[in-house]
């Protein structure tokens, strides 16, 4: 999948986030967009989710030179993010099935395997709302990774992860993103630091 942003620009109100953003994300490699604390990463992220329209500018996403609407992108990306919430209220394997009936898992991977993978075989039939704010981290880590999706979209990705946690991350991403186009946001290079490419948002303050 392809996603390309023609002089894009986003404000809120009369302050904008970035402007001018010509860029090109290609099928099956690796980003960082990087910059301090409320640059605008987030927003622009969303913006290459589908989720939030720009102001200025175009952006396009397209699979194999076939162009998707606005209606059909959801269905081609997954995003991790601190802003997005998992169902509390529901078990670990509840919320995986629920999960996959919106967006199947990749085929070579089952709920039972995800479980596994993670170290919570000893927690799935606990509510999610009872886990710690690592656990939390782990499954959406894994809603998003294992949605057989072309596009990965990946927001401060090891927020609350202790060292065993953010070496499970890598070793998600270096196991099952190879050949998908994976987008990280972030300011910390622990997480984007196996991308390939860099956008400093603060390019595109002006």
């Amino acid at each position: 999948m392809k996603i390309s942003l023609t002089d894009a620009g986003k404000r809120f109100n009369r302050d904008w986030i970035f402007r001018h953003l010509t860029y090109e994300f290609s099928a099956g490699q690796s980003y960082a967009i990087i910059g301090p604390n409320g640059s605008g990463k987030s927003t622009l992220l969303q913006v290459l989710s589908g989720g939030m329209h720009l102001n200025e500018g175009s952006g396009e996403w397209a699979i194999d030179n076939s162009k998707l609407t606005n209606e059909n992108i959801y269905n081609y990306i997954s995003i991790c993010a601190p802003y997005l919430e998992v169902v509390e209220e529901m078990t670990l394997i509840e919320f995986l099935h629920f999960h996959s009936g919106f967006k199947p898992f990749l085929s070579s991977i089952t709920t039972e395997k995800i479980i596994s993978i993670l170290g919570l075989e000893n927690t799935v039939n606990k509510q999610i709302r009872n886990y710690s704010s690592g656990m939390k981290q782990r499954v959406k880590l894994a809603q998003s990774i294992f949605s057989d999706v072309p596009v990965v979209l990946l927001d401060e990705p090891c927020t609350n992860l202790d060292a065993a946690g953010i070496q499970l991350y890598h070793q998600l991403i270096n196991e099952h993103c190879k050949n998908r186009t994976v987008i990280v946001s972030s300011n910390d290079e622990v997480e984007y630091g196996f991308c390939k490419a860099r956008i400093n948002i603060n390019d595109y303050k002006k």
